[in-house]
């Protein structure tokens, strides 16, 4: 990197998209929807001692390991419900009649509620129940995911620095998936960058750990690109989830579908087109996404009609 000067690369733009009154089916899971490699990142392809591997070559369509849906789940219904809805907060009545919809008892999603309450996922107020602060936050990122705002690419690049030595393990991996979620990719240990070309600005309390700084390649970026993310991989499996969700009947497949879709929009690295291998599919991804999404907008006003 060349002409490297200290301080924020974020564009001065939010990431949130804005509030609204529709509701539309967000994606989660058990296990969550955040992905902590993007497309393949070196961050996700590590030594077991836990340093970066070498470049190598992309990994074929046969070697690609086979898609993997995680199972629909009372709590899973409810996640996506109020992740996909602005406001996120749905009366339990209308809760209830759209989980038969998916197959979810009376009982078996009356529990649910009741667990995530306790377990700080869900608050409850005059029989309303509503997403918890902490989890508004992961709906911001589902929202981005699936609406990145983006600028001009002026050639730039933002690099973060860790420069915090001596902590654990777990610290450690606490902090790469924060940066990867940032879609941001590991060069070398503790060095990690991407082209400065989103509208959001880095979460300030990372200059206790980092340091930040704008730069240039002056080789080729396309080279540099391709050494951070593994793109062709990324694209076949984007490919795959937009055919599998547009030929999806049933609601409960087109529903861990959309979950496996979102997750893997959240690992897009959102490059410059400049950048991008031609025929780039996660637009089609998105829009595949998207009509899921008023799909079961649809659904819900439905259900509540229906109660009225």
């Amino acid at each position: 990197m060349s002409g490297g000067t200290t301080g924020g690369t974020g564009g001065s733009g939010g990431t949130g998209t804005s509030r609204s009154t529709e509701s539309g089916g967000g994606t989660a899971s058990d296990g969550g929807t955040a992905s902590g490699g993007g497309a393949g990142s070196t961050a996700s392809r590590r030594q077991p001692d836990g340093s970066p591997r070498s470049g190598g070559p992309t990994r074929r369509s046969s070697d690609r390991p086979p898609l993997e849906l995680r199972p629909l789940t009372a709590r899973s219904v409810v996640l996506s419900l109020l992740l996909g809805s602005h406001p996120p907060a749905l009366p339990v009545r209308d809760l209830v009649r759209i989980a038969e919809l998916f197959g979810i008892s009376d009982t078996a999603l009356r529990v649910a509620l009741t667990r995530m309450v306790a377990s700080g996922d869900l608050q409850r107020a005059d029989g309303t129940y509503e997403l918890s602060a902490r989890l508004l936050e992961r709906q911001r990122r589902q929202d981005e995911a699936v609406s990145p705002r983006t600028r001009e690419w002026d050639g730039g690049w933002e690099l973060v620095a860790v420069t915090v030595a001596g902590r654990g393990a777990t610290a450690r991996a606490a902090l790469r998936v924060r940066l990867a979620g940032l879609r941001l990719a590991e060069l070398r240990e503790g060095l990690w960058l991407r082209p400065a070309n989103l509208l959001r600005p880095l979460p300030p309390d990372l200059d206790e750990v980092a340091a930040r700084f704008d730069g240039t390649p002056q080789g080729d970026p396309a080279d540099l690109v391709r050494s951070l993310w593994d793109l062709q991989e990324w694209a076949e499996r984007a490919a795959e989830l937009t055919d599998r969700l547009a030929a999806a009947e049933g609601p409960a497949e087109r529903f861990t579908l959309a979950a496996a879709s979102v997750r893997h929009l959240l690992a897009d690295p959102v490059l410059p087109e400049a950048l991008l291998p031609p025929d780039w599919p996660a637009e089609a991804l998105r829009s595949a996404f998207r009509y899921y999404r008023r799909e079961v907008a649809d659904i819900i006003v439905s259900a509540q009609d229906a109660l009225d």
